[in-house]
């Protein structure tokens, strides 16, 4: 894929989470071979994250097409989601992770809202086909009238996390890792970083944890949750293979300063207890959260710190809701709640703020 925009242009700004969105994109969910052992379970949380959404802001969902909006409609509907609430696409997709293959919603030097086309090769192309996931940023520009631009390369949404004021938080082992940009440096990297989410440092954290197919993707370790402060997860058994890597991680935040010169603030979430699906360790994660307007919706797994996890968010959150999804039966699909969708923020900079 070929850049569209030279750095010597003027860049553009992803707006942090908690900033207000317009809506939440969605694909919906299909592809049985996602889930060992059969799709249909994943249904009961993934309709209450849905309603949960919709509560607060408009949800966007790419469907294949009018027998699949019909069928989706129906689920909704007796799941008493508020159908207004919910627009449809009709965008084919191969599989449900949204954030990863979905619309990157940024604002140009003039406030316009464009959509960042990175490449999309399914972790590495781990699963193909993925051609109609990587077809999904383009459809999306199409449908809503948007500027797209392409860097050139291969990224996905749960690879990075920012706080809006000039700081993108990442890893070492998803970003660098030759199954997705093979002959880039991690100076040039920085580059494209820097100029397609408006930033101007980028925070390497190390290792993801054991279970993640996305090779140490960031929103299953570490979130910023304001402008200054981290939540990351710490794994308290010294036994457990998440144990060392967490802490190496946890390390590197306490060596880190912001691009304003101030330290940043950690919070420290737990990890639940190791989970496995037919012999397949999972990534089960409570910092695979997802912040809309008025709620951060966190993923449980029936876990005795689920609610500490909770608790922990509340009170970081004190402006919004934190509400419990059940997902012991999405993780099996080897992602969490952040994974299966992407925030569009509001038009007009100015009626962003909650």
């Amino acid at each position: 894929m070929k850049a569209d925009a030279p750095f010597g242009q003027p860049g553009y700004y992803f707006p942090a989470e908690w900033r207000k969105h317009r809506s939440t994109w969605l694909s919906w969910p299909h592809n049985q071979e996602t889930w060992p052992g059969g799709i249909n379970s994943i249904f009961d949380g993934y309709l209450q994250f849905v309603k949960e959404i919709s509560i607060h802001e408009l949800v966007s969902i790419n469907v294949a097409d009018e027998k699949m909006e019909r069928e989706v409609r129906k689920m909704l509907g007796k799941k008493g989601v508020d159908l207004s609430q919910v627009v449809f696409y009709h965008h084919p997709t191969n599989d449900a992770w949204c954030r990863d293959h979905g619309p990157c919603f940024v604002t140009d030097s003039m406030g316009k809202k464009v959509i960042v086309n990175w490449g999309y090769n399914a972790w590495g192309e781990k699963y193909p086909p993925y051609e109609l996931d990587n077809n999904i940023p383009r459809r999306v520009a199409s449908s809503l009238g948007l500027e797209l631009v392409a860097p050139g390369l291969v990224l996905e949404g749960g690879s990075i996390d920012c706080n809006g004021q000039g700081t993108l938080l990442t890893t070492t082992q998803c970003l660098l890792n030759p199954n997705r940009n093979s002959e880039i440096t991690r100076e040039v990297l920085e580059m494209n970083l820097m100029h397609y989410f408006g930033v101007k440092q980028v925070v390497w954290l190390e290792d993801g944890i054991a279970g993640d197919d996305t090779d140490g993707h960031i929103d299953t370790i570490s979130r910023f949750i304001n402008p200054s402060t981290i939540v990351t997860v710490m794994e308290d058994d010294p036994a457990e293979i998440n144990y060392l890597p967490l802490r190496r991680n946890y390390e590197l935040l306490k060596d880190t300063k912001l691009y304003n010169g101030a330290q940043v603030e950690i919070v420290i979430l737990p990890m639940p207890d190791v989970r496995y699906n037919q012999g397949q360790r999972l990534p089960a994660s409570y910092a695979n959260f997802y912040i809309c307007n008025g709620a951060v919706l966190v993923p449980t797994y029936n876990d005795p710190n689920d609610q500490r996890a909770i608790s922990i968010l509340q009170e970081q959150f004190q402006d919004r809701q934190v509400i419990g999804i059940n997902c012991l039966e999405i993780i099996r699909g080897l992602g969490g709640l952040h994974c299966l969708c992407m925030q569009e923020p509001c038009s007009v900079p100015g009626d962003d703020l909650i």
